[in-house]
C-alpha cells in the first residue's frame, strides 16, 4: 500500500538522535551527553529520508491526516542511529581459524605472516576463487553485520594484490552496494601487503602506474565506484616513502585517505596522515604523542580497532589520549580472517572496557564519528530531520544496554531499518 509517508516509529522511551544541530563529528566535550528526546516519534518519507522527530503527541497531531506504509510501537523501547563500521575487510576465501590456535599457542601476527600465513594465505584463496563465490559470501556476512544493527559499512579490497583480483573484489562490493539494503563506503586496499616476488617499491609502482588509472577509468565510465584509498603501513610492509607515494596517488584521482597506520611498529603514520589531509588513520596501536596531536589539528579521525588489539594482544591505541586531545574518534569492528566479528555492539563494549571509552563516547564513534571517517557524516550517523532513515530498534527503556550487555545485540535488536524499510525484524 502506498501511503504519505513511509514509517512511523511511535512513542519511543528513547530516541538516541547522538546530533541535534547537524554536527558533522562529535570531538572533546561535546561527547560528554549525547542527544536523547524521550516519548518521542520519528518519521520517514518515501524517499527513504527523516521528515520529523519530535514528542509523540506533537507528531500525532502533525501527522493525523496523514498514511503510513508501515507504523511500529515503540511503547518502552529506544531507537538509535543505525550503527556504521568504518573498517572490514568482508571479501575473501579461505579461512584461517587454524591461524587463531597458533596464535593462542604464542605465535605472532608477524611470525605467521612471514612463514607464508595470514594475508598471504588468503591472497592464494581469494585469487582462485570465482565471482559469484565471492559475492555469496560477502552477502551473508553483510546480512550478519545488519542483524547486529550495521547499517552503513566500509569495505575494503586487499586481498588480490595483483589489478585482476583486486578488480574482482572491488566488482563484488559493486554488486552488493548495488543490491543490497545496506550502506557501502568502498576502498581500494591495494596496498595490503606485498606480494610475493616484488619489493616495496616495485609493488607502489605497479599501483601507481597500473591498478590506479584503471580505476580512474573505470569510476569514469560508471562500472565500479571507490571512494577511498588504504595501505597498511608498517614494518616489513609498505615504508613510509611508499605509502605516501601510493595515497598521494589515490587522492590525485578523487579517494579519500583512510589507511592503516602504526599498528604494530611506531612509524610516524599518523603524521604522514595528518600532511596529506587523510580522512581517516585506523589501528594506530603505537600511534606517537607527535602523531595524535597532528591528527587533532588536521580533524583526521582516528578508526580504533578494539577487536585486533584484543584478538592479537597487542597494546591497546590510546582512546583517553586522543579524546583528551580533541581527536575526532571512530570505531570498527576490522571484520577480516584474522578477527572475525560482525558485531559492532560488541565492539563499543570492548571499546569502553579495554580502551576506557564512555558509552556516550563509543556510540558517538560507532555512528556520526564513524560516518565522518567515511565523509559521509551529512548524511549518516544521526537521527536528524533530512537524513537517511537508517535506524535501529532495540526493546529496552535505556540505550545503554546495546552496550552493556556483551553478545546481547541478538536479543536486544528488534529491527533494524535502513532508508525506512524494516531490513531486520526478530
Amino acid at each position: 500500500m502506498a501511503g504519505d509517508h513511509r514509517l512511523l516509529l511511535e512513542n519511543a522511551r528513547q530516541v538516541v538522535l547522538v546530533c541535534a544541530r547537524g554536527e558533522r563529528f562529535l570531538a572533546r566535550d561535546a561527547l560528554r551527553s549525547l542527544a536523547v528526546l524521550e516519548g518521542a516519534s520519528l518519521v520517514v518519507g518515501t524517499d527513504g529520508l527523516i521528515k520529523a522527530i519530535g514528542p509523540a503527541d506533537v507528531i500525532q497531531e502533525q501527522f493525523s491526516e496523514e498514511t503510513f506504509e508501515e507504523r511500529i510501537d515503540c511503547s518502552g523501547k529506544c531507537i538509535l542511529p543505525g550503527l556504521v563500521d568504518a573498517h572490514t575487510h568482508p571479501v575473501w576465501a579461505g579461512e584461517r581459524v587454524h591461524e587463531f590456535a597458533m596464535k593462542l599457542a604464542g605465535a605472532t601476527y608477524m611470525e605467521i605472516h612471514q612463514a607464508g600465513g595470514g594475508i598471504n594465505f588468503t591472497v592464494e584463496r581469494t585469487r582462485q576463487a570465482s565471482e559469484e563465490e565471492l559475492f555469496g559470501s560477502l552477502q551473508q556476512r553483510l546480512q550478519c553485520m545488519m542483524r547486529a544493527g550495521t547499517t552503513l559499512v566500509e569495505c575494503k579490497s586487499g586481498y588480490g594484490l595483483n589489478l585482476e583480483t583486486e578488480l574482482k573484489m572491488l566488482r563484488v562490493i559493486e554488486r552488493a552496494r548495488r543490491q543490497m539494503a545496506v550502506g557501502i563506503s568502498a576502498t581500494y586496499c591495494g596496498a595490503h601487503s606485498v606480494p610475493k616476488g616484488k619489493t616495496a617499491t616495485e609493488a607502489a609502482d605497479d599501483i601507481i602506474n597500473n591498478h590506479l588509472p584503471k580505476l580512474k577509468e573505470l569510476g569514469r565510465n560508471g562500472q565500479i565506484h571507490v571512494d577511498n584509498i588504504d595501505v597498511f603501513c608498517e614494518k616489513g610492509v609498505f615504508d613510509l616513502d611508499s605509502t605516501r607515494r601510493i595515497l598521494q596517488g589515490g587522492k590525485d584521482i578523487g579517494l579519500q585517505i583512510n589507511f592503516h597506520g602504526d599498528e604494530l611498529h611506531p612509524m610516524k603514520a599518523a603524521e604522514l596522515g595528518a600532511e596529506l589531509g587523510a580522512r581517516a588513520i585506523s589501528h594506530l596501536e603505537e600511534v606517537s604523542d607527535e602523531g595524535i596531536a597532528a591528527m587533532a589539528t588536521a580533524g583526521c579521525s582516528a578508526v580504533l580497532l578494539p577487536t585486533t588489539a584484543y584478538m592479537l594482544r597487542l597494546k591497546q591505541p590510546r582512546a583517553r589520549k586522543m579524546l583528551d586531545e580533541g581527536v575526532i574518534v571512530a570505531l570498527g569492528s576490522d571484520f577480516n580472517p584474522n578477527a572475525y566479528c560482525f558485531s559492532m555492539p560488541m565492539v563499543m563494549h570492548l571499546a569502553c572496557v579495554n580502551m576506557r571509552m564512555s558509552m556516550p563516547e563509543a556510540l558517538a564513534a560507532a555512528t556520526i564519528n564513524a560516518a565522518y571517517a567515511l565523509g559521509k557524516s551529512h548524511t549518516h550517523g544521526s537521527l536528524e530531520v533530512g537524513k537517511q532513515g537508517d535506524l535501529i530498534i532495540i526493546n529496552s527503556s535505556r540505550w545503554e544496554h546495546l552496550i552493556y550487555q556483551f553478545g546481547g545485540h541478538n536479543e536486544l535488536i528488534e529491527y533494524v531499518i535502513a532508508k525506512g524499510k524494516a531490513v531486520y525484524k526478530k
